[in-house]
């Protein structure tokens, strides 16, 4: 079975969409993320004997009609099309695969993604020319449906899915999540073949770097992370330390160019055993010695992991500290406490390991009193970088709910970005206003940033390492309008 794996165009215009982004929007630091999800599907379809295709529109900054062009040359009546999709751009990823199918009205087109997984039915509702959405983590069910399709064998016994079916929805039996990821090809090896690395970049990463994950599904359950509550679920499922070494090995000798790995794990550091075995292993290969590389890691981290981390070379990390009081860090079940910032901050910075910093407002019990204690903390944890952003609740998740039910949230996707393509504040709280949460985070982020201490702090660190000055600069190139402006 032939299979299209199309990441849409939307707001090309105005910069490189990132939908694979935990907040998909035109971002204002510049990043755009790999389309992952999309990859790893293609990838395991290819390996099961489909032929694929792979299109990453924002990557090329494409618009409609340059899009429609390029799917017009490899496409064909009758092969299946798999269109990834975002909450804020939905309507337009529908609107295009409708756009695809008149082009091929054989073909059978199907929607993936968090939104869809979310709100199956719904996202039906939409357009007749979206024959199926999958339901969660999607490699295995695209598989299937492509086997379907190619025997025509019921597609009512593909699992994962909700279609349509005499005149209503169907939804089939769930798809159970893949739990050997190593049978998974490597990311890397798929976008050597497809996609172009110069086309992306991760503002916290050196660049060129390249994207993958080691893992998926979290352990934790903070009410706003949306792939672990829509896609693949509580339960931590890891490739071995000896394939993820593989992937570094692969990346070292066939990226000349790429000088950092991105671990987009939402926790790496979930199993201390598994990541000593991988900093272990890289050090083994001296593959340390050729390729820097960062992580999300939650703030249970202790000295020694940070340290193996670091000699292996690990640069950064990435925490979700989130507020600065411990009642919203509760409220939010993030499972953490306020005192342990600060020693891991401190482990941290022993360890030679940098941190980027997330902090976010407009969680239940957000005041403009527990902002201040947010933007206090940030600045006496004084981390090498910081991000400052309003709570988007997307739908599926608990913080969704919570916002829905009690009228906090508009309820228009379209308006969870901004008509250029930038993050839009669809919150409002009982006396604090979207308007105040943004005004705050672009405060912050000037506090923060416009130190003359960070700046001394900055200049001495890119002095040290170049590359480093490169991406700093690279970054604040994108964020100056931000910083500067009134």
């Amino acid at each position: 079975m032939k299979i299209y794996f199309v990441n849409p165009p939307f707001k090309a215009e105005y910069g490189k969409f990132s939908r694979e982004s935990r907040s998909p929007a035109v971002t204002k630091s510049g990043a755009l993320y790999y389309p992952l999800w999309l990859i790893y599907a293609a990838a395991y379809c290819r390996k099961c004997g489909h032929e694929v295709c792979f299109l990453d529109a924002p990557a090329k900054q494409m618009n409609e009609e340059q899009s429609l062009d390029v799917i017009r040359e490899k496409g064909q009546d009758g092969m299946l099309f798999v269109f990834g999709t975002s909450t804020p751009s939905i309507k337009s990823d529908v609107a295009f695969a409708a756009r695809v199918k008149q082009l091929f009205p054989k073909g059978f087109v199907l929607l993936v993604g968090t939104h869809p997984s979310a709100c199956a039915e719904e996202t039906l509702e939409y357009s007749e020319a979206t024959d199926a959405v999958a339901i969660g983590e999607y490699d295995m069910i695209v598989r299937e449906l492509a086997d379907a399709l190619e025997h025509r064998t019921a597609l009512t016994e593909v699992r994962g899915l909700c279609l349509r079916s005499g005149g209503k929805f169907l939804r089939t039996a769930p798809m159970p999540p893949i739990r050997e990821l190593d049978d998974i090809p490597l990311a890397s090896e798929f976008i050597k073949e497809f996609l172009d690395e110069r086309d992306y970049f991760f503002a916290a990463a050196t660049y060129p770097s390249i994207q993958i994950f080691t893992g998926r599904g979290c352990p934790f359950h903070c009410n706003f992370c949306v792939y672990p509550q829509t896609m693949h679920g509580h339960i931590f499922r890891a490739r071995s330390a000896a394939n993820v070494v593989a992937e570094f090995e692969y990346i070292a000798s066939h990226f000349p160019d790429v000088k950092e790995v991105v671990i987009e794990d939402d926790t790496f550091t979930v199993n201390k055993k598994r990541v000593l075995e991988i900093c272990a292993l890289l050090v083994e290969k001296k593959l340390h010695k050729r390729l820097r590389w960062l992580c999300n890691a939650r703030v249970n981290l202790d000295l020694e992991t940070m340290q193996a981390m670091k000699k292996a070379g690990c640069r950064l990390i990435i925490p979700g500290i989130e507020s600065g009081s411990q009642q919203i860090l509760d409220n939010i079940k993030k499972g953490t406490k306020v005192e342990q910032f600060y020693s891991y901050v401190a482990n941290a910075k022993k360890a030679g390991l940098l941190i980027h910093a997330c902090y976010m407002v407009g969680n239940r019990g957000e005041t403009k009193e527990t902002m201040q204690e947010t933007l206090k903390l940030a600045l006496k944890l004084n981390t090498d970088t910081a991000q400052f952003f309003p709570l988007i609740p997307y739908p599926g998740t608990e913080a969704y709910k919570w916002a829905r039910e009690n009228g906090y949230i508009e309820t228009d996707y379209e308006r969870y970005c901004l008509p250029d393509g930038t993050h839009n504040t669809v919150l409002n709280l009982p006396g604090l206003s979207a308007q105040e949460m943004v005004a705050f985070c672009n405060m912050a982020r000037k506090r923060y940033y416009l130190r003359p201490g960070y700046i001394l702090h900055r200049l001495k660190v890119g002095l040290a390492h170049p590359s480093d000055l490169k991406r700093s600069l690279k970054a604040f190139g994108k964020l100056r309008h931000y910083l500067f402006s009134k």
